[in-house]
């Protein structure tokens, strides 16, 4: 299961976020959905599984990213002995360069 992050966008926008965002796919990348949510499974905006629900506003468009909770939900069914990730509020900053390959760090 892929867990998302939505924030609506300005419908005039949506292709410049589109295009800024695709060139940071370590951190999110373009979004994986713009537009119904139902297209990927969510029910109700309004109900969130994770974090606050976000109003939609005249002119604006849900606009859905991958969350790092999808890679967090797959460490933990992963029962690995060690494990470094973020927290909600609380990123991850390294020095190792997005395109590194640093061992135990390897960017995928």
């Amino acid at each position: 299961e892929m867990v998302v992050s939505m924030r609506p966008i300005s419908r005039c926008d949506v292709d410049r976020v589109r295009a800024v965002t695709a060139r940071f796919p370590h951190a999110h990348g373009s979004p994986i959905h713009v537009g119904d949510p139902t297209v990927i499974g969510i029910a109700d905006l309004m109900a969130p599984d994770w974090g606050d629900a976000v109003k939609i506003m005249d002119g604006e468009v849900a606009v859905f990213w991958a969350s790092s909770i999808t890679a967090q939900d797959a460490l933990a069914r992963a029962e690995l002995a060690t494990s470094i990730t973020v927290s909600p509020g609380h990123m991850l900053i390294t020095d190792v360069d997005a395109r590194a390959d640093a061992g135990a760090f390897k960017v995928y």
